[in-house]
Order: C-alpha cells, then structure tokens, then sequence
C-alpha cells in the first residue's frame, strides 16, 4: 500500500495550515497589544497553541486511523498527544521576547509538535514504524532526516515526551506503517541520503 501524493499532499497542507493560522494569530496579537502586559500575552499564547494544538493533535488521529485502515491493520483509535502546558508556552514566550516574529513561529511549531506528539506517540503503542517524509524544499536538516528511512519507534524516538526535530516554517511531517512494506508516495530515503 502507498499513501498517494494527493492524499498526503492534502494532508500536510490542512497540518500546515493549523500551524500558519496558530503563528497568524500571535502575530495580530502581538501587533496589537505588543509585550506590555506579559501575563496576557502568555494566556492568550497558550489559547492558541492549546486551540489549534488540539486541532493538529486530531487531523493527525484522522490520518493515523486511515493509514492503519488502508493497510489492513485493526488499531485502537488514536489518541490525541497532550497540547504545550502553560509553562512551555511561557517559556517559548520568555525566550523570543526579543524577536516577535521568532515569538510567533515558536508557537505555530508548537502547535506543529503536538500533530508530531500524536503521530508518534500512537506509534508507539501500537509498535509502528516511522518515518520523517519531507515537503516542497526541505532544508538539509529535514532532509538528513528523511534518509534514516522507515525506523521502529521506541521511547528513544521521543525526547523529553516530545517528537524531536520540529522546527518553524516547515511542512515535512511523520508518517507511520504497520506492515514493514507500505510507503508515502514519492518517500525515498535512498535518494535524500
């Protein structure tokens, strides 16, 4: 079985478009309201990165349940990954004060890392495999990724709880098989090594 071009195009891009929305709305905010009250600006960051979080966490339970349907795999239903707490939104906040833009992105890959949590961590139970399937124009580091190829996920795979790699502007995402045989459309790690 292969994940057709179209259907995972589809899906990174509706992936995408929750990350963009979630940096958007901290870029209005900021514009708006700039840093003078530190306290709302941390509570509305975490609104969003917990909304659109919680938004990435279940097109991507959508996308793991039909891959495992589209190869004839029977899984309990995902689960969602838990969205950033407050502390690792404020910390994000603390931490790119200086940039607003950075401030911005950071919670767009927030969001982006709770879609990745959920990929994972559904993996994980269910002893899938993954693998990191880059987009468009990855950067060298997305694509370094993508030659690891189809790996078994373990414990090791997540770094304090979290998917490792996330980064902003970057629309590669996991992808998961349970067969050992199945692959995304146009995934060759052969080729990015």
């Amino acid at each position: 079985m292969t994940i057709s071009t179209k259907d995972w195009v589809n899906y990174i891009n509706k992936l995408a478009a929750i990350n963009k929305k979630a940096a958007d709305l901290m870029r209005e905010y900021v514009q708006k309201n700039g840093f003078a009250n530190t306290d709302e600006l941390m509570g509305y960051a975490h609104a969003v990165a917990t909304k659109y979080g919680e938004a990435a966490a279940e097109l991507t339970c959508q996308m793991y349940e039909a891959t495992a349907e589209a190869q004839g795999v029977i899984v309990r239903a995902a689960e969602p990954a838990d969205t950033p707490t407050f502390a690792e939104v404020a910390k994000t906040i603390n931490g790119t004060k200086n940039s607003p833009e950075t401030m911005c992105n950071a919670i767009g890959r927030l969001t982006k890392r709770t879609g990745a949590d959920t990929m994972l961590k559904n993996a994980l139970r269910d002893n899938a495999e993954f693998a990191w399937v880059p987009n468009a124009d990855p950067c060298a580091f997305c694509i370094t990724l993508a030659s690891r190829g189809w790996q078994k996920m373990s414990k090791k795979a997540l770094k304090n709880g979290h998917a490792e790699h996330i980064h902003a502007n970057c629309d590669c995402q996991y992808a998961v098989r349970f067969d050992g045989k199945s692959n995304v459309s146009g995934y060759d790690p052969d080729k990015y090594l």
